[in-house]
């Protein structure tokens, strides 16, 4: 009888011991993920400003000179007119480089906030998908952190990703506000939903559901934020939702666990 109250204590220990280690691994490999965020987003911003003041300025040049060709030719119809299909191509290259400049990320974040940039995102969108949104973006006097709003800018950018890739959905729409002490943010779209199986991994917490949605996922915990997901044969929404306060109190590995699993419940 000792012999087996000494073997569940030594058993309980150990239990202990590997659950403190497993917490102390988790926390550390979300360290990582988001220190990885972070330095994704400083490269695309530097990659963006790159594109813009080199590339960009080296085409803007280009046309310059162009314009003088066109000026030197201008009684010479094939070559004023091979000249032109170059302008036309190098216009085209400038818009190219422009939008995937703004892409990576759009000066109006830094500049003006999330909301005029969600604006322009989601008309661009709109145009190069062909997919009809509707937007309501309301506006607050106060600008909300810079962490909060690149988090919230990429959750838009990859969730209308997925609603063009794998909705088959016409419409969509979004909706972000202010409720209470939280700012929310949801993407819907009115395509051909998420089958049960797949919609119950991409709820489990530790499940390989892609670098998107993980992504999302990661940069929602570090504000102490969640992500809730909700799916049928009308349709699927995306649904982030961020305490205004989470900047000031950072959440513990062990709340955000407890988060996860009630956002499954």
């Amino acid at each position: 009888m000792w012999i087996h109250s000494k073997q569940s204590r030594q058993l309980a220990i150990e239990h202990q011991e590997l659950e403190a280690l497993v917490t102390a691994r988790t926390a550390e490999l979300q360290k990582l993920t988001q220190r990885l965020l972070k330095v994704q987003d400083e490269e695309r911003r530097k990659i963006a400003r790159d594109l813009h003041d080199s590339t960009g300025q080296t085409l803007a040049a280009l046309k310059m000179s162009i314009l003088f060709l066109q000026r030197s030719c201008e009684h010479d119809a094939p070559r004023l007119a091979l000249i032109s299909a170059v302008e036309t191509l190098a216009d085209q290259a400038l818009d190219e480089i422009r939008t995937t400049s703004y892409l990576l990320h759009p000066p109006l974040l830094d500049e003006v906030g999330f909301a005029c940039a969600a604006e322009w995102y989601i008309e661009g969108f709109s145009k190069r998908s062909g997919i009809n949104v509707k937007a309501e973006i309301a506006r607050s006097r106060d600008r909300l952190p810079r962490s909060m709003e690149i988090a919230l800018f990429r959750v838009l950018q990859e969730s209308l990703t997925n609603v063009h890739r794998h909705s088959g959905a016409s419409e969509a729409s979004i909706n972000f506000k202010q409720q209470g002490e939280a700012v929310i943010l949801e993407v819907r779209d009115f395509g051909r939903g998420i089958p049960e199986e797949r919609l119950r991994l991409l709820r489990a917490v530790n499940a390989d559901t892609g670098v998107g949605l993980a992504g999302m996922r990661e940069r929602l915990h570090e504000l102490n934020g969640e992500l809730e997901i909700e799916s049928d044969a009308r349709g699927t929404s995306m649904r982030a939702t961020v305490p205004l306060y989470a900047m000031a109190h950072p959440a513990p590995v062990e709340d955000r666990a407890s988060m996860n699993q009630s956002a499954q419940a």
